[in-house]
């Protein structure tokens, strides 16, 4: 089920009404039926895969819980290899199997193991993420097993963030199921508030920017270095908008019934460096990351080669994880070498502290710079993330060096999109300075909190895309 749909629409009036008419002992039974539902609308018959690792990973928390010594570790072992088994015959299986092929046919061999003819489950990989995380916290003794068996499906399949994320963690969404949640006015209304804005950036700006993105990247051959170029750039926001328009969705309708999400996105693009773009982009997954993968490699507490060795295998492994397909892999890489490269310039170009009253006077320009940079940086890697292949994204890049005066241009599109991102940019640079919300006009006076949500959704209502395009993070 699309938040972009009428279906969403009317699901989600029925389930929040229905959440507060019903006693506190009944509302993790009805989320857990509304969120097999929401994920069923899609293809009902991979419920039984979710399902399946739900009870695996239930019963591999109890028992990680209940061990001691060798055997914690072995049912802990378990339960990754039951996830990663999952991704890995439903997301790798063809990948893996595609290179081999490639690898024998260049020798002279032919392989004769056959590709599956499968769909990937919708969300696959942030529900996997999210019950892994529960077994490695029970492991570390970090969270107690969930005995309630309905409590613990509905962490794994709570309907907001249950395709595309935040990917929770354990000791923040437990206990919140089992909390009683009253119904709170201020709350509901921030959580409705929220959820516009995040339409505004799906409908308005996402969708809107996806027309020209779309022409350009899909017919390569037939653009410009500047047609290529200006979609590259509006690709930057347009993934964005449609991932970050899809988490404040998710927050906020989880918030109208007093369950908190963590934060996903926090105004990426006005980022100084690669390294503080990767603390304010998709959030949840880059601390799943962090806490889990590179920790455990060692982080930085290792020698210097060891150390960015760490941050490459990190960034491989999230290109992997966002697909089976070597143009994510290169845009991993991509920002792999950025913040290795970026940790070692600044060993280099730290400056003296006789120069701090100059810098001060510049800082402003050096800002902007440096916000500018990251931002070409972080869209020249998405060439590869957006490419449809490797070899489509260097002729991509290959154009954009190339002098050439023709430029593809859609008007209307361009018109309404300048619109939106005009409302976007200027509200997120309101929100930068003052630092206080992460969606606009929270503390300002009430009239202009309400003409300014009534101006969104005029907006959505004349500009905005319905043609029901699924969200980009689907598809991971």
């Amino acid at each position: 089920m699309l938040f972009n749909s009428f279906h969403f629409a009317i699901f989600f009036v029925v389930v929040t009404s229905l959440f507060f008419a019903l006693p506190h002992r009944l509302r993790w039974l009805l989320l857990l039926i509304a969120s097999c539902y929401f994920y069923m609308a899609f293809l009902p018959i991979y419920i039984l895969i979710l399902g399946g690792t739900i009870v695996v990973d239930y019963f591999a928390g109890i028992w990680i819980e209940q061990s001691s010594g060798k055997r914690r570790k072995w049912w802990l072992i378990a339960s990754l290899i039951a996830n990663i088994g999952v991704l890995a015959v439903f997301k790798y299986y063809n990948f893996l199997n595609g290179n081999l092929s490639a690898v024998l046919n260049s020798a002279g061999y032919v392989n004769h193991i056959p590709n599956l003819g499968i769909l990937l489950p919708i969300g696959l990989s942030f529900h996997t993420f999210q019950a892994m995380s529960y077994t490695i916290e029970v492991y570390r003794g970090n969270q107690k097993a969930e005995r309630h068996f309905g409590i613990y499906s509905l962490y794994v399949m709570f309907y907001p963030q249950l395709v595309a994320g935040p990917i929770e963690r354990p000791q923040n969404m437990l206990y919140q199921f089992h909390e009683i949640q009253r119904f709170d006015y201020d709350r509901f209304v921030e959580g409705l508030k929220l959820m516009l804005w995040g339409f505004f950036m799906k409908l308005v700006v996402a969708d809107r920017l996806a027309t020209y993105v779309d022409a350009v990247y899909n017919n390569v051959d037939k653009h410009s270095g500047p047609s290529c170029v200006l979609a590259t750039a509006l690709f930057a926001f347009q993934i964005y908008c449609d991932f970050a328009g899809y988490s404040n969705i998710a927050i906020g309708s989880a918030k109208v019934m007093g369950f908190d999400l963590m934060t996903n996105f926090r105004r990426p693009y006005f980022s100084k460096s690669v390294a503080e773009f990767w603390t304010r982009w998709h959030i949840s997954l880059s601390t799943w990351f962090k806490d889990y993968l590179y920790i455990s490699l060692g982080g930085s507490r290792v020698g210097v080669p060891r150390w960015y060795c760490n941050l490459m295998i990190v960034f491989l492994v999230s290109g992997l994880w966002h697909g089976a397909n070597w143009t994510y892999i290169v845009w991993g890489g991509l920002n792999g070498l950025y913040l290795i490269g970026e940790i070692m310039v600044s060993k280099f170009t730290r400056a003296p502290k006789e120069t701090s009253s100059v810098t001060n006077r510049l800082n402003p320009f050096v800002s902007l710079a440096k916000i500018l940079l990251t931002f070409v940086s972080i869209s020249l890697a998405w060439v590869f993330f957006r490419a449809n292949s490797v070899e489509d994204g260097f002729q991509i890049l290959q154009k954009m060096v190339t002098p050439s005066t023709s430029l593809f241009l859609d008007k209307t599109t361009l018109f309404y999109s300048a619109i939106g991102l005009f409302v976007l940019l200027a509200c997120e640079f309101g929100c930068e300075r003052t630092g206080h919300s992460h969606y606009p006009f929270r503390n300002q006076h009430w009239i202009l909190q309400q003409a300014f949500y009534a101006f969104l959704i005029v907006l959505i209502l004349l500009i905005g895309v319905y043609d029901g395009s699924q969200f980009i993070y689907f598809q991971f």
